[in-house]
């Protein structure tokens, strides 16, 4: 074993740890900014009155106040659509870790920007950092997730992928721990509250010059050999990365034809259709399930429910605990178990705590003059909450990002990317402005309309989304390749059992050799007649999964022509 390696884990250096921890400030600096606004309301709606008084000597009413406070946490989602609709542009130009040097000077201007509100007696001000600071994350939940997959090897990258939501949920911590009264969250103190936010950007800043690019974005976007080698021996901390540089010339060849792909492109190709919508459904999933109407109105729900303000409050920062906590405890399962179970899994429990939110909520609605009954109801309402946020963690709140950069090669990964976040920024900003309507309209039956997507979310993912634990990117987008009869998802049976024949081979074989299948030229068969595929598994070889004339590594719908050597094999059923 290499004496490179951190805590005995394969692959884990030093040099691939100090990547990762660099990049994922930016994750961190998402999950402060989503949850730092929300401690000050009362002290910035103050603020707000007071400004308006001093300019124009009247008073301001409270629903002007309170739709400019909305404003203020609203623009925030509406940077991050520019931000991550960007993104895939960025990422082709300057790179990956080029787009995160040059994206931590927005976030230290918006952060500038917002602890300056007060010095400049200025709602205005405040309103430009938060757009500032929302384009400044948007980059970030695009840039990130990409850069983390790219440099991560094969056995780590669905651990290593859970650090983006590490990031996220312990940003979120640490804005509501400094966001209450003792701390921060006065009239003072939230500029103050808002301007730690540079604090992150200025480490990255400073870290990310160390970091190498993208040994895949150096290689298979730029040609450049001899960096991507170079950046390689840094991260793997060894000479021997022929394997991984194989593994992405494979990934080349497979899309040459396809360079790098524009938005337009991948909307209208077949082949990339399904895993867009795999990944749109996914970052729907995370954003619709609930979980922000959760984060911004935990507090009020817990009072609801009956619990006095201060032990709300802090039941609420227990919250971010047990999030970051679970987040931890979901790193090593994803290499494990896999993502699309946990994240069946973690659908499955936000859905069932889902429906005992509500039934909390209607009991202590009709049972409220009843004392014993609003306390066992609050702990109902306390115990559902915290179960909701744990099976979130587990599943929709990493997965998501995850495998949405896994479900795409090095070519129409930028723009996948860029579409996916900004339709996670878009239902952000909905559930934002919508949910406290949607809490007037259904008052105690607010949780209903989550409960039905969770279900219709855990429907998709079962029937459509395949797993992609120990899959290179090759392998993956080859579950989705049409050969014009039909998309090979159709014949689930066979495909898992072609899947399976694969996955026993990955302990034995390395992953170029495993590219290489993949990418195997496609030609015609001898006859002209088509090929009639048998409803049952046919007898196969178990190494290459070869059935008479045709190599096949995903489905029966994918024919290969079978002349190959693989190790010490050869195919002996042509």
């Amino acid at each position: 074993m290499n004496n490179n390696y951190l805590f005995g884990l394969e692959g884990l250096t030093f040099s691939l740890s100090y990547s990762i921890l660099s990049s994922m400030l930016g994750m961190l600096m998402f999950g402060y900014n989503t949850g730092v606004i929300n401690a000050p309301e009362g002290n910035i709606e103050k603020f707000i009155k007071d400004v308006h008084f001093e300019r124009y000597g009247t008073s301001m009413e409270n629903s002007e106040a309170e739709f400019l406070y909305s404003f203020a946490v609203s623009i925030f989602a509406i940077g991050g659509m520019f931000g991550g609709f960007s993104g895939g542009i960025i990422a082709d130009r300057f790179g990956r870790k080029g787009g995160l040097l040059m994206n931590c000077f927005a976030g230290i201007i918006g952060a500038c920007l917002m602890s300056a509100t007060k010095y400049f007696l200025s709602y205005e001000v405040l309103f430009v950092g938060r757009f500032i600071i929302g384009i400044n994350c948007g980059l970030n939940t695009s840039l990130v997730p990409m850069y983390i997959s790219e440099i991560s090897p094969l056995n780590l990258r669905g651990g290593l992928g859970t650090v983006n939501q590490l990031a996220v949920t312990t940003g979120l911590l640490i804005s509501q721990i400094l966001g209450i009264d003792q701390i921060l969250g006065t009239d003072d103190g939230w500029p103050v509250l808002l301007g730690l936010a540079i604090c992150p950007a200025m480490l990255q800043l400073i870290l990310l010059p160390l970091c190498p690019e993208s040994p895949r974005y150096l290689l298979i976007t730029k040609q450049w050999e001899e960096e991507a080698r170079k950046a390689l021996r840094r991260l793997r901390a060894t000479n021997q990365i022929e394997e991984d540089i194989e593994e992405m010339r494979a990934e080349e060849r497979a899309q040459q034809s396809e360079a790098t792909i524009s938005m337009m492109e991948l909307l209208c190709s077949p082949t990339l259709r399904q895993p867009l919508v795999i990944a749109v459904v996914m970052q729907l999933s995370q954003q619709l399930s609930g979980i922000n109407a959760v984060f911004y109105y935990s507090t009020s729900l817990f009072i609801t429910a009956g619990l006095a303000e201060n032990v709300a409050k802090f039941v609420t920062i227990g919250i971010g605990v047990i999030m970051v906590n679970m987040t931890l405890v979901a790193m090593p399962l994803m290499d494990k178990t896999g993502r699309r179970t946990l994240h069946l899994y973690g659908l499955g429990g936000m859905f069932i705590f889902s429906i005992f939110i509500t039934i909390s909520l209607l009991i202590t609605e009709f049972f409220g003059f009843v004392q014993e009954m609003i306390d066992w109801m609050s702990y109902l309402a306390v115990v559902s909450i915290l179960g909701f946020v744990v099976f979130f963690a587990v599943g929709p709140g990493s997965i998501p990002w995850m495998i949405t950069a896994e479900l795409f090669s090095q070519g129409p990964r930028p723009a996948a990317m860029s579409i996916a976040v900004l339709i996670n920024w878009v239902a952000n900003f909905a559930v934002g402005i919508g949910f406290q309507p949607l809490k007037t309209a259904l008052d105690n039956y607010t949780f209903l309309p989550f409960s039905v997507l969770l279900a219709v979310f855990w429907i998709f993912t079962y029937k459509k989304v395949p797993e992609t634990k120990n899959k290179t990117f090759e392998e993956i987008l080859a579950l989705f390749r049409q050969n014009g009869r039909g998309n090979i998802m159709e014949s689930s049976r066979l495909y898992g059992s072609m899947l399976n024949y694969s996955n026993a081979l990955d302990e034995h074989l390395p992953p170029s050799e495993r590219a290489s299948l993949m990418v195997a030229e496609e030609k015609p068969l001898p006859d002209s007649s088509p090929v009639q595929h048998s409803p049952t598994v046919p007898e196969v070889c178990a190494v290459c999964v070869n059935t008479g004339s045709s190599l096949m590594m995903t489905s029966p719908n994918v024919t290969r022509r079978s002349s190959h050597t693989l190790s010490n094999h050869v195919c002996q059923m042509d």
